[in-house]
């Protein structure tokens, strides 16, 4: 099982810093996130201060931007980082895509999403080989490369491509298609087990693939902290993480596997009134162990493993690393 951080700064001269501290303590990557900054700025900077860690997006909102924009990023960053590369890409739901962005929703995603992987890798096929680049599908048409827009071959070209997802299509679509899958971080191991990992083997096994193919990945909840108040801290913060997910109509499945639907409902009226304090006293101790490790320190590290055996390939904390607090870190990091 690999340990991967969170690369999330504000300021982006806090970057080759921060990635330098996760690179000398042992992280295997450094993910970022396509929230209230652009994931990809960090990870430029991140490249150019490193050498061994990986670098990657968990992830970069695909529809929200063109595929011959971000294979022109993804061909930069993988020049740059020596290979250290991987583009994952999430779908974003509808009104986000919409209101936010101010893009067409199109659908079924799952079909705009595999397209979009194959319009990507065609685009960096017709770079790498100089062969006509012609990818004609149900939405994109790319036809038009002349030598002056080529950037041309670098010297590693296969950039992983890694998928997210909730539900069972996008699952499926990542066994199909895709080099990697981050799970979304609301999930339980049930879930984990007996939704995305199954939906994944099937959709590998259609494609001729194995699950040995996907390497599945998670951001994953914790609450620990030094003494009472960071731990408290934590596990507030915990419930109303999941208090927020558990409200989002598009991951009602996680919560209807166990037989929370009533409460799911609950908290969705609550969000719709804006009402977000009352949410997290509807997440119960018993919801609480489902979705998160709880924790003293000295034990994070076992008990990812415990949880995640078997099940993930690559874990990353939900929190943010900060070079900081490394005592936790090297704990997590615990061989």
């Amino acid at each position: 099982m690999k340990f991967d951080a969170s690369l999330w700064v504000d300021d982006l001269r806090l970057a080759p810093e921060t990635a330098r501290a996760a690179e000398d303590l042992g992280f295997d990557a450094l993910w970022t996130s396509d929230v209230a900054h652009n994931p990809l700025f960090p990870l430029v900077l991140a490249a150019e201060h490193t050498e061994r860690i990986q670098l990657g997006t968990a992830i970069l909102v695909a529809f929200a931007r063109s595929p011959m924009d971000v294979a022109y990023q993804a061909w930069d960053l993988a020049k740059l980082s020596n290979g250290r590369f991987m583009l994952g890409l999430g779908t974003q739901v509808s009104a986000h895509i919409e209101r936010r962005f101010g893009m067409d929703w199109r659908t079924p995603a799952d079909a705009h999403l595999r397209e979009y992987i194959a319009a990507l890798r065609a685009i960096w096929q017709s770079w790498q080989t100089g062969e006509r680049l012609n990818h004609r599908g149900d939405f994109y048409k790319l036809t038009l490369m002349t030598p002056f827009f080529n950037p041309g071959p670098i010297d590693h070209p296969q950039i992983p491509i890694y998928t997210a997802g909730v539900n069972e299509r996008m699952c499926r679509l990542a066994g199909e298609v895709s080099d990697g899958f981050h799970a979304h971080p609301f999930h339980t191991r049930r879930y984990l087990q007996e939704v995305v990992i199954p939906a994944i083997e099937n959709g590998a096994k259609s494609a001729g693939r194995s699950r040995g193919d996907v390497q599945v990945s998670s951001a994953i909840f914790v609450a620990t902290g030094a003494d009472q108040a960071q731990f408290d801290a934590a596990l507030a913060a915990v419930r109303q993480q999941v208090s927020f997910y558990a409200s989002t109509p598009d991951y009602a499945a996680v919560m209807d596997l166990h037989g929370w639907s009533g409460v799911r409902e609950e908290l969705s009226s609550l969000a719709g009134r804006k009402e977000w304090a009352s949410m997290p006293g509807l997440i119960t101790d018993e919801m609480v162990d489902q979705f998160a490790i709880v924790c003293p320190p000295q034990q994070l590290a076992s008990r990812i493993r415990e949880k995640y055996a078997g099940i993930l390939d690559r874990v990353t904390l939900y929190i943010p690393f900060d070079p900081k607090h490394k005592a936790l870190w090297r704990l997590l990091l615990q061989r």
